[in-house]
């Protein structure tokens, strides 16, 4: 007779919190990569190739609530609060914008295509970011100018060159 084994929980969750929780102690904006599919509430006008990068840092929004099932949290954008839903096992990296350390993760098994609610017009308070680079490593931005300010933001100083000139994220074991 074989004895039941209870599936073992998934270590992202924890992962995403204890990466989120780092950046946030250093002073850095942690950013998330998601590969959006049906399951996953984003505003469709930001997500391309698949994918969405989203600012979850404590400015950038409001009831941020990193579950072990899902990441949900309200942000502005085009000056409209919207509610995000993100299932954690969608989140494909997360990282500091600053420096570009972080956490791939696997991409979630064949996703449920189709688009998902919240489609507004507008640009995004919240620094929504998607890359058509493709892949999770290279979901990461290399250039902080890449990112969308709004008017009056002071652009981050450049980050300094790298060996080869592409900022890598590091794998913590």
């Amino acid at each position: 007779m074989t004895a039941f084994k209870p599936e073992i929980p998934s270590t992202r969750p924890y992962l995403i919190r204890a990466l989120h929780e780092w950046c946030a102690d250093n002073g850095f904006s942690p950013y998330i990569a998601v590969q959006v599919d049906a399951s996953v509430r984003v505003p469709m006008e930001f997500v391309k190739n698949g994918e969405i990068v989203l600012n979850v840092s404590m400015d950038a929004t409001s009831s941020l609530k990193l579950g072990n099932d899902f990441i949900e949290f309200k942000a502005r954008f085009g000056g409209v609060a919207r509610e995000i839903i993100v299932p954690v096992s969608h989140v494909i990296a997360i990282y500091a914008r600053e420096n570009g350390q972080g956490m791939a993760f696997p991409a979630p098994p064949a996703a449920v295509p189709g688009p998902s609610v919240d489609a507004d017009e507008g640009s995004s308070d919240l620094e929504a970011d998607t890359h058509a680079r493709g892949g999770a490593l290279r979901s990461v931005p290399t250039d902080p100018a890449s990112h969308p300010t709004e008017p009056g933001d002071e652009p981050d100083p450049p980050s300094p060159a790298r060996p080869g000139g592409k900022p890598q994220l590091k794998r913590v074991k």
